[in-house]
């Protein structure tokens, strides 16, 4: 799976810079918190592979028996352990600028939360109430 790059996070931007691409750059938080979904979902499957050769990896015990297979093994091993690292890299750089941008927004209490859906709620069964009479209304019209 490929991800977007993250500019303004510490990840190189494009090959074009400029002010007419610092738009293109800015990354909004809902952008970001796809990402690093994106992000968690590329650990789990590097992971998962890494299991699966580890899995299928003789020990080594002093046999020099398919010495290449384990060799190769092991490089693909190196190289999906590589790969992890940079993509928990990449995870962290996600969650500071989530955290840098939701660190100036004011969480709403549950009580006033609970409370305003309970007034949404009455509002539509108002409007509901409201569409039923004009129907009604309206049938006996004809």
């Amino acid at each position: 799976m490929s991800t977007p790059p993250l500019a303004g996070a510490g990840i190189a931007p494009g090959p074009f810079s400029g002010p007419q691409s610092q738009a293109a750059r800015e990354v909004n938080t809902a952008s970001l918190c796809r990402i690093g979904q994106e992000t968690v979902q590329d650990i789990v499957l590097r992971t998962m592979e890494i299991f699966q050769l580890l899995r299928n990896m003789q020990l080594p015990n002093g046999v020099t028996y398919h010495t290449g297979t384990y060799q190769d093994r092991l490089g693909k091993l190196q190289e999906h352990l590589r790969q992890l690292a940079i993509l928990f890299r990449k995870l962290r750089l996600v969650y500071d600028k989530c955290n840098e941008n939701c660190a100036g927004l004011e969480t709403v209490p549950i009580e006033k939360l609970k409370q305003k859906n309970q007034q949404l709620k009455q509002i539509m069964d108002q409007l509901r109430n409201l569409i039923w009479d004009i129907n009604a209304m309206l049938a006996m019209r004809n």
